[in-house]
């Protein structure tokens, strides 16, 4: 196979991180427009994610955040947002930076974004051993269901299946119908 030296995977990535950035500027200067809001999974693990040391013993891996009634404070800058989050009645502040994130999910609109991170590293040894490295780290638009606890701040919602790979849904699918 070929070698992709253009990182459409990643050009992609960054695109619809460029997404939830803007959705969260929007909250973070007009507040939650109607019924949205939003569970965000976050990499606990990655470079740059500030948590405090409870948390990261509690969530080593991976976390998934509630923005929608308890939560303040939140600023969105190029590269991370912060937000104030209630963890079991104990007030946190959290740094993340977008490249962190790995689901965006808003229920009220059934939309959900899934980032599957390849490091440069992974990508030029899948290269050199034949595969297409850009399938690897497709991010995929899904619609997932609504989590069964919408109000439990820092709880995480129920796990998909990872099948591994990214497919692509039209979104037609998901509009409702007249």
């Amino acid at each position: 196979m070929s070698v992709d030296h253009i990182r459409y995977d990643v050009l992609t990535q960054e695109a619809l991180r460029g997404v939830v950035r803007t959705v969260l500027t929007d909250a973070a200067t007009k507040g939650l427009p109607g019924e949205h809001h939003f569970f965000i999974s976050i990499d606990t693990r990655a470079e740059g994610v500030r948590i405090s040391t409870r948390l990261k013993a509690q969530y080593p891996d991976e976390m998934t955040i509630v923005l929608q009634h308890q939560f303040w404070d939140l600023t969105v800058s190029e590269e991370t947002f912060e937000v104030g989050l209630s963890f079991n009645g104990i007030p946190e502040r959290l740094v993340v930076p977008f490249t962190a994130i790995k689901g965006f999910f808003d229920p009220s609109v059934q939309f959900a974004l899934q980032f599957s991170v390849v490091s440069d590293e992974d990508a030029v040894a899948n290269a050199d051993a034949g595969e297409d490295a850009g399938q690897a780290a497709s991010p995929a638009v899904q619609a997932l269901p609504a989590p069964a606890n919408p109000d439990g701040q820092g709880a995480d919602p129920p796990k998909e299946p990872d099948d591994g790979g990214g497919a692509v849904v039209r979104l037609d699918r998901f509009r409702k119908k007249k």
